[in-house]
C-alpha cells in the first residue's frame, strides 16, 4: 500500500501503474471527500480506457441517506465516469462483487469501476470461497467479426491506391502482442501508418512508414494523408474530435474500416463502411493470415498501386511541419524534448506528461518505439496527471528511468505527490518546460 497525499494523486498513480504494466491499478479512498476527490482520476481513466478498481468507504448502512458525517452518494456521483459501480449492502455479496469488479475493469474495452463498502460491512466476517472465472464474460462475447469480413477487408486493401492505417490506444490496451502484430501487418502491406496521442509507441516512432501523430497537433503529412486517402483502416481509435475536426469535411472520399472491441464506438462519431468488432490482436492476426494466403498477388498489386501515394506523402514530408528556428538566447522547448530523447532513447525510458503545450511537444518530438512507455491524459486533459502517474509507473518498474515532462502550471496541480516520491525513495525525474505562461490557454 502506497500512501499518497491526495486522492486525485492516488487515482492518477494507479492509472500510471495500469498503463505501464498492463495490469489493473487499485485505489482505496475514504467516504465523502475521499470519493469526490478521486472522481477526476476516474473520469480520466474512463475517457482513456484504463483499467482501475476503486474501493471507497461509506457510512454504515443504517446511516445512508441521513446526511451523516462524510456521507455522499458515491455510486450516484461516479455512475457517469465508471464502467460499473456497486454499493455492497450485504457481506455475502462482497467477494462476488470484488471479483466481478476486476473482471469488468479488465475485459472488453478496459475502464474504471468502483466498489462502495459501508463501514458496518467492513467489520463483518465471512468465509472466503475460491472464485470460478466466467469464461464467457472473459472476452468470448466480444468478437463479432468473421472470415467474410476479413476477406472483404483484404480485398479493399488490394484495390486501394491511397490507403492508411489510423491507430489508437486500443492497440496498446490489447497487449504487447497486438503491437508486434501491427508492425508485421504494416510492414507486409507497405501502407503508411499514423497514430493518435494514446496510440504512440504501438508502432516504432522512428520508422519510415510512420507519418507521426495526426490530428489537431499532428503532422502535415499525417493529416493530409488522412484527408486524401481512399481507404482508412481505423485500429482501436475512436474518431475523436481532435482527429476529425468538422465531421462533414473529414476524409470525404475514403472508405472507412473500424476495428474496435467496443461495439458502442462503431458509427458513434463517423459512419463506417466495414465494422469489425473484436480484440485488435485477434483481428490483426486474422488479417495477416488472409494476406499470407493471397501472396504474392497481394504484394504485387499493392506495390504498384501505392507507389504514387508514397510519392505524394514524401512531398508533404518535405515541408518538415514540426521544424522550428533554434535560438542562441533561449532553449526552445522542442529542442529540449529532442535532447531529452537523444540522451534517454537507449535506456528503455517511461515518459509521463502533464497537459498543455509541453505534452504536445513531447508527443511530437519524443519517438516511442515500444508500447506502454507513454502515459498521458488524452480524453479528459487533466493538468496534474504526470507527477502522480510517474509515481505509479516507478512503483510498477522500480529499476527503470521514469520522466515526467511537465509545464510549470500543470506540475503545481498535484505537487504534493512529490512528498510521496520522497517517502518511498522513487527516483522519478521531473523535466519542466517553464515558459512562465499557461501556454496552451494563452
Amino acid at each position: 500500500h502506497i500512501l499518497v497525499r491526495h486522492e486525485q494523486g492516488a487515482g492518477h498513480a494507479a492509472e500510471g501503474y495500469a498503463r505501464s504494466s498492463g495490469k489493473p491499478g487499485v485505489v482505496l479512498v475514504t467516504s465523502g471527500p475521499g470519493a469526490t476527490n478521486v472522481v477526476t482520476a476516474l473520469t480520466d481513466a474512463y475517457m482513456d480506457s484504463i483499467p482501475l478498481v476503486c474501493i471507497s468507504g461509506q457510512v454504515p448502512t443504517h446511516l445512508i441517506g441521513t446526511d451523516a458525517f462524510q456521507e455522499c452518494d458515491t455510486t450516484g456521483i461516479t455512475r457517469p465516469c465508471t464502467k460499473h459501480n456497486w454499493l455492497v449492502k450485504d457481506i455475502n455479496d462482497l467477494q462476488k462483487v470484488m471479483h466481478k469488479a476486476f473482471e469488468v475493469a479488465t475485459t472488453g474495452r478496459p475502464g474504471p469501476v468502483l466498489v462502495d463498502i459501508p463501514k458496518d460491512i467492513q467489520f463483518q466476517k465471512i468465509k472466503y470461497l475460491p472464485f470460478k472465472k466466467n469464461k464467457k464474460l472473459n472476452g468470448g462475447s466480444h468478437n463479432y467479426f468473421n472470415n467474410k469480413d476479413i476477406e472483404k477487408l483484404v480485398d479493399m486493401m488490394k484495390k486501394s491506391k491511397k490507403p492508411i492505417f489510423y491507430t489508437g490506444g486500443g492497440v496498446i490496451n490489447s497487449g504487447p502482442k497486438a503491437s508486434e502484430l501491427l508492425r508485421e501487418l504494416v510492414r507486409s502491406t507497405g501502407f503508411p501508418i499514423t497514430s493518435t496521442l494514446q496510440g504512440l509507441g504501438s508502432y516504432p516512432g522512428d520508422d519510415n512508414q510512420f507519418l507521426g501523430m495526426l490530428g489537431m497537433h499532428g503532422t502535415y503529412e499525417a493529416n493530409n494523408a488522412m484527408h486524401d486517402c481512399d481507404l482508412m483502416i481505423n485500429i482501436g481509435a475512436r474518431f475523436d474530435d481532435r482527429i476529425t475536426g468538422k465531421l462533414d469535411e473529414f476524409s470525404p472520399s475514403s472508405q472507412k474500416v473500424h476495428i474496435d472491441i467496443d461495439p458502442s464506438s462503431i458509427n458513434k462519431n463517423v459512419k463506417v463502411d466495414l465494422p469489425l468488432v473484436g480484440d485488435v490482436k485477434k483481428v490483426i492476426s486474422s488479417i495477416i493470415k488472409q494476406i499470407n494466403r493471397e501472396k504474392p498477388s497481394f504484394t504485387k498489386s499493392n506495390k504498384q498501386n501505392i507507389s504514387k501515394w508514397w510519392h505524394q506523402i514524401n512531398k508533404w514530408r518535405e515541408k518538415k511541419s514540426l521544424n522550428y528556428i533554434n535560438s542562441d538566447s533561449s532553449i526552445k522547448p522542442q529542442y529540449a524534448v529532442q535532447r531529452l530523447y537523444e540522451l534517454t532513447k537507449n535506456k528503455d525510458t517511461y515518459i509521463t506528461t502533464e497537459v498543455g503545450q509541453h505534452q504536445m511537444w513531447a508527443a511530437q518530438h519524443y519517438k516511442f518505439n515500444k508500447p506502454n512507455r507513454w502515459m498521458t491524459s488524452g480524453g479528459l486533459g487533466t493538468m496534474g496527471y504526470g507527477l502522480p502517474a510517474a509515481v505509479g509507473v516507478q512503483i510498477a518498474h522500480p529499476n527503470k528511468l521514469v520522466i515526467d515532462i511537465a509545464g510549470e502550471a500543470s506540475v503545481l496541480m498535484t505537487l504534493q505527490e512529490m512528498s510521496t516520491a520522497v517517502q518511498y525513495n522513487l527516483p522519478i525525474k521531473i523535466f519542466i518546460l517553464n515558459n512562465e505562461y499557461m501556454g496552451m490557454v494563452r
